[in-house]
């Protein structure tokens, strides 16, 4: 486990500290949860789903899910279009039921969550009307919730909103709208945050800004789970990826764990001669690896590269490089081999 001031970690990589109770350090995320004032509870998990199916008719959208997501974790839902990605996400959020299994949220209802508080949603679309201020929406949420114009300006100037105020909705740009929808859904102090495709339609600047935000948001101990097709995000922010497909998880683990289960990792070494590069070739080869030969440098695809390198070195081989592939290529096999 490393351990690192906020001052020593690294500013432009927004992973993987977590703020360790009672001191001014931060924590590998992944540990285990921890008591803040936004999670004082450790013991119930952010997300329980049991067994979860759902159907629209004769179309069943959900097949049977199951995922335990623990408090303080960033999570990433992954998957194509159709996958059943929004499908799981309205029912953590208590706008959809499961046909049958269970969705529980902080121990209680998704429903219960919601109406405590506990829970908030960043949605790509809507919930904006162009003719009101950017101010008196969050103002508007803060009465709905009990708090007062202190609290609404307190999450405004956190979120970098507060100079455009008295903006019209219409006026603003889609990253502008979406730091506002994330500063309504800051207004209870939420355990977990929702986030529906967030960056759709942002800039760069504008991402990385925003995402800037929800780090902050992570680091307090809050939950994160966010459904995204931009696969850079999931590899930047997540410590954790669910692969979604046919309404199925297909895979769930950290990027590095999704890369090697979907492609494994590829092995390449040069030898003196193409003979040399063969016969170390033959030395390697079982039903689960793939070797191909280039002149004298051999290139082997493996699952299992410490015992390939141990290998080659052995046989003499030169120069040798581990690489993975890149997580969209692991994310297009697993959702490819889903639907075979």
């Amino acid at each position: 486990m490393r351990w690192t001031t906020e001052e020593g970690r690294d500013p432009a990589r927004f992973r993987p500290f977590r703020r360790r109770p009672g001191e001014g350090d931060y924590v590998a995320r992944g540990t285990g949860c921890y008591a803040s004032p936004v999670n004082p509870v450790c013991a119930t998990a952010a997300i329980v789903l049991r067994n979860v199916h759902k159907r629209f008719g004769d179309v069943e959208a959900v097949k049977g899910v199951d995922l335990e997501i623990p408090a303080g974790e960033v999570v990433a839902l992954l998957g194509p279009n159709g996958a059943g990605k929004t499908t799981i996400i309205d029912m953590v959020l208590g706008l959809s039921m499961p046909t049958s299994g269970s969705v529980t949220v902080r121990g209680m209802t998704a429903r219960e969550a919601v109406d405590a508080g506990l829970v908030a949603a960043v949605t790509q679309t809507g919930g904006l009307l162009n003719d009101i201020a950017v101010g008196d929406h969050v103002r508007i949420v803060a009465d709905i919730f009990g708090y007062g114009k202190q609290r609404a300006d307190e999450v405004m100037a956190q979120v970098g909103i507060a100079g455009i105020a008295h903006r019209k909705t219409q006026m603003c740009s889609g990253g502008e709208k979406q730091r506002l929808k994330f500063a309504m859904a800051l207004i209870p102090n939420p355990e977990l945050i929702i986030l529906d495709e967030p960056t759709t339609g942002m800039d760069v600047a504008a991402r990385k800004a925003f995402w800037g935000d929800i780090h902050d948001q992570a680091l307090s101990g809050r939950t994160v789970l966010f459904a995204t097709h931009y696969l850079e995000e999931a590899d930047e922010y997540a410590d954790r990826v669910v692969v979604i497909a046919e309404g199925v998880v297909v895979a769930d683990g950290t990027t590095a764990e999704i890369r090697n289960l979907a492609a494994g990792r590829t092995v390449q070494a040069d030898f003196p001669s193409g003979e040399a590069a063969a016969t170390a070739a033959a030395q390697v080869r079982d039903g689960s690896i793939v070797c191909e030969l280039q002149g004298p440098r051999l290139i082997v695809h493996t699952q299992d590269s410490d015992r390939v390198v141990a290998a080659l070195s052995t046989a003499g081989g030169r120069n040798l490089t581990v690489t993975s592939e890149s997580l969209e290529a692991a994310f297009l096999k697993l959702t490819e081999r889903s639907n075979a």
